[in-house]
């Protein structure tokens, strides 16, 4: 085998494998020629429902709800046409609002506002970040299993009510995109009591790739009903963040068809489980943190046997996560620990979700061992990570020591099935 590039953060690292290591990738599929008349073309042309400019029409005001920093969507490449349609309907400029979809995350603020709108957009538009906590920027649109589910109100109360984003693989969820833009991301923190409790996030159902019978993207769809989805434009894009496909128009038919493409690009069918994966946290911006790109993580466990090894790399630039989830991850220790504590709706915490999943991981395999430059090695420790410093001569001992290996350098963009 060639020498693999794995990313991290802003850089790519190269690593020398074995020949017969299995390498798990994305399909090739050709880019779009011309992305800007592509995404021209899906306004004027949309799946399932009438074009934006016919939406717009008579429309005092407008939404767009856009991702946050730790989704690579190329907004610079969708909003301005967008705005441009809303203002040639007649939108009034000042009644346009961009509503950033924080979900559980922090604000995205000064320099990371040029680097996700660009510096035009993020100096002459009205931008807002979701808050999550702000009782009085929310409003309940549903209920679901005695859970009061709210939504912002900056959202709620436009006339017309468009999202964005990217459709990719999603451990929970299936694909991203679609009304993930508004469940979890411009919801109340309380509706996540429902969404990404103890409950839900062991449900068989949920898994990357997979929408049929799962609850999470069930409860995703009915929440887009209740709150209201005008119009949609997502898009599907490759390792090297090229522009396969533009998905716009109604919900849920374009998401549809966007993640019957992503499913073509990025399901990979594996036989058998390996003994060792090597897999990444997807590089910048997904990779910033090691609650983000814990996803590559959770996507070679699904392929790894039992009691197996993952050597994860990742660059977690802004270190481990959040304070309340490395509190939980601390605390906890270990898998039975945080079944103990957590399976107890009672006990609820932000971020549970993610420290669930990682207990899942570490609960499954055997070893769990991490490169990541920006990560002090204690830190790791602490989360019952190996420690990893010299990277090429833990490959090579790896390698030497188990039978099956494979590499998966986009990490959470895959979505490999084993015993498909």
């Amino acid at each position: 085998m060639p020498s693999v590039k794995m990313p991290c953060g802003h850089k790519e690292i190269s690593l020398n494998l074995p020949q017969d290591a299995a390498l798990l990738q994305s399909r090739e599929l050709p880019p779009l020629p011309d992305p800007a008349a592509a995404v021209a073309q899906s306004l004027a042309r949309p799946l399932g429902g009438p074009p934006l400019a016919e939406l717009a029409r008579g429309k005092a005001s407008a939404c767009i709800v856009v991702s946050d920093i730790t989704r690579p969507v190329p907004n610079q490449l969708l909003l301005p046409p967008l705005l441009d349609t809303l203002m040639g309907a007649g939108v009034p400029r000042e009644d346009i609002t961009i509503l950033i979809a924080t979900g559980m995350h922090r604000p995205n603020l000064g320099s990371e506002l040029n680097e996700l709108l660009g510096a035009e957009i993020a100096a002459q538009w009205r931008v807002i970040n979701h808050d999550c906590r702000d009782a009085a920027s929310l409003e309940v649109v549903d209920t679901i299993e005695g859970t009061p589910i709210a939504v912002n109100r900056n959202y709620l109360e436009a006339e017309l009510k468009i999202v964005t984003g990217l459709i990719e693989p999603h451990p929970f969820a299936g694909f991203s995109g679609g009304g993930k833009s508004i469940l979890p991301g411009i919801s109340a923190l309380e509706t996540m009591h429902f969404m990404h409790s103890y409950k839900m996030i062991e449900h068989p159902g949920l898994r990357a790739g997979g929408l049929t019978g799962n609850p999470f993207q069930e409860q995703v769809a009915r929440v887009a009903r209740s709150a209201g989805l005008d119009f949609m434009l997502n898009v599907v894009i490759d390792r090297d963040r090229r522009l396969l496909g533009v998905f716009a128009g109604a919900f849920p038919s374009a998401f549809e068809q966007g993640c019957a493409l992503a499913s073509r690009q990025t399901v990979v069918p594996v036989a058998e489980p390996f003994d060792l994966v090597i897999t990444s946290g997807g590089g910048h911006p997904l990779d910033d943190t090691l609650y983000q790109s814990s996803k590559g993580l959770l996507a070679a466990k699904g392929v790894t046997r039992p009691g197996g090894t993952v050597l994860w790399i990742t660059k977690c630039t802004q270190g481990l996560g959040s304070e309340e989830y490395c509190r939980m991850v601390r605390l906890c220790a270990t898998p039975q620990g945080f079944r103990e504590r957590h399976a107890d709706p009672a006990n609820f915490v932000i971020d549970q979700w993610g420290a669930q999943a990682y207990f899942q991981c570490l609960d499954h395999l055997g070893r769990v061992l991490i490169y990541a430059p920006d990560l002090e090695a204690e830190a790791a420790r602490s989360f019952g990570l190996e420690w990893v410093e010299d990277l090429p001569a833990t490959v090579a001992e790896l390698c030497a020591t188990h039978q099956r290996v494979a590499v998966m350098p986009e990490g959470p963009y895959l979505s490999p099935l084993l015993g498909e």
